[in-house]
């Protein structure tokens, strides 16, 4: 078997065929004079290569690059060059074919008027003063109303000429009306159609200068209005809540809202409490005089107030009603803070869950019977300790909580001497009687002898029409006493 002798071939490079290494010399041939010389004579034989910006240096206009600003701004210069065509290929492929184009020059870097390499005719229409674009506005009639002579004559009632103007005319409509270009497509409008126009753009005006103030001043459904809004956000800023959760409740009177307390200097602040926003619309809860107007706490006060501000009013009405009941220890929310028509004020429940009301709570038979006792008994609490008149107690507005009960959403209260106070009360023994009687408490009373019980009155069965119209007859006599 032949042996072949294998021969390591270098591989190739790929920038090209690589120079062959220079020979190796000796220090003494380094420092002989003659290898000096021949060097000397090599190198003389290749020519200079020339530097290129040698060029630029010598030209007589050439910027003066040895400031770095002016360094800078040339360099930025080419930057926005660069943008600016760019920006031009990004818009042509934008436009395309289509016969309406959207301009980019709006966000051109470098204009016309700055940029050198420019042609000289083209001009950058939006600097000029006039617009090639804009239609020419009819010209006005003269004083003596017409123009021309003879067949020629043109009067200011001509109908092209009065529909040029109307076109015009549009010009001075709100700004939130589109009337787009009718100058540049020359629109002629008839007197009927502009002036149908002119009176559609005055009632959108009102109608939004209403609609803008009843968003201002009202509070909504599950929202609230900017002000309101406001008076939460500094609540949150000054420590007083930590955070606001959400919307927890909404009733004909109020939105009732679930946040983390804060910190108050004059008290402690629970970790959970509720702010009862009070609805600064009037539209679901008109009636909302009867139960304040005759309040001889408020009734100074009532008199010179505007309806927005009752709401405040009405708000401060449950604050007084809450603390009063708090004095009695009845189980209710205990107040916090009053901040205008906002009440802060402790939460029924736990861990976000709101306790649930009577209506909904699922009880046994004993806890139901143990339910009424307790309504009972906060009902004579109320009328004989606190001397008032819940005036809209139900199922809807007692709470069950921790196994006993609790009456929340006091605004409405009065006290028995109100003009209509033992009707409010009635009605409330009417609404407690017949829901724990539905319940199946067998021990629930009728509404005639609970609210004997509760007032310590006499009124015999069946002379309900007799009281209210007695009750009605002592109203009159109150208001004509002080008509008097």
């Amino acid at each position: 078997m032949d042996r072949t002798t294998v021969t390591a071939e270098t591989p190739k490079s790929p920038w090209g065929s690589v120079a062959p290494a220079a020979p190796p010399c000796s220090l003494t041939d380094v420092m002989s004079e003659q290898l000096a010389r021949q060097l000397d004579e090599e190198n003389s034989a290749f020519p200079a290569i020339a530097d290129p910006t040698s060029d630029l240096l010598l030209v007589d206009d050439a910027p003066d690059t040895t400031s770095d600003l002016m360094l800078a701004q040339m360099l930025q210069m080419q930057f926005d060059r660069e943008f600016d065509n760019q920006l031009r290929r990004e818009e042509k492929k934008f436009n395309g074919d289509s016969k309406v184009s959207i301009s980019f020059e709006n966000y051109r870097k470098v204009h016309p008027y700055e940029d050198s390499d420019s042609s000289e005719d083209e001009v950058d229409w939006q600097d000029t003063r006039h617009d090639p674009y804009r239609a020419e506005k009819p010209q006005t009639t003269p004083r003596k109303g017409f123009t021309g002579k003879g067949k020629n004559i043109t009067t200011k009632h001509d109908e092209v000429t009065c529909g040029r103007k109307n076109t015009a005319r549009m010009d001075n409509f709100a700004p939130e009306i589109h009337v787009g270009d009718g100058l540049g497509m020359d629109l002629k409008l008839s007197n009927q159609v502009f002036n149908s126009l002119k009176q559609h753009c005055y009632s959108e005006q009102r109608r939004s200068a209403r609609l803008h103030e009843k968003k201002e001043h009202s509070t909504a459904e599950q929202a609230v209005d900017p002000r309101t809004r406001l008076l939460m956000y500094k609540m949150v800023n000054a420590g007083v809540l930590e955070n606001i959760n959400g919307c927890i409740s909404t009733g004909k009177e109020s939105v009732v809202f679930h946040a983390d307390g804060g910190s108050l200097d004059e008290q402690p602040v629970p970790e959970e409490v509720v702010l009862k926003v009070f609805k600064t619309t009037l539209n679901e809860f008109k009636n909302r005089d009867r139960y304040i107007k005759d309040d001889y706490r408020f009734i100074d006060r009532f008199s010179k107030l505007n309806p927005r501000k009752v709401i405040r009013l009405w708000a401060e009405k449950e604050m007084h009603n809450l603390s009063r009941m708090k004095k009695a220890e009845i189980p209710c929310p205990e107040v916090v803070l009053l901040k205008k028509h906002i009440l802060v004020m402790s939460f029924i429940g736990k861990d976000h869950v709101p306790a649930p009301k009577l209506k909904d709570a699922m009880l046994s038979s004993e806890d139901m019977k143990t339910a009424y006792h307790q309504v009972l008994h906060l009902m004579q609490q109320l009328y004989q300790e606190c001397h008032l008149v819940h005036a809209d107690l139900s199922e809807y507005n007692i709470l069950w909580h921790q196994g006993k009960v609790w009456l929340i959403d006091v605004s409405q209260s009065v006290e028995p001497t109100h003009p209509h106070g033992l009707e409010f009360l009635f009605r409330d023994c009417r609404n407690v009687s017949t829901f724990f009687q539905k319940r199946g408490v067998s021990e629930a009373l009728n509404m005639y002898d609970l609210f004997n019980t509760v007032t310590g009155l006499n009124i015999p069965v069946g002379a309900e029409d007799e009281f209210i119209a007695e009750e009605a007859r002592k109203e009159r006599g109150m208001m004509e006493g002080k008509k008097g």
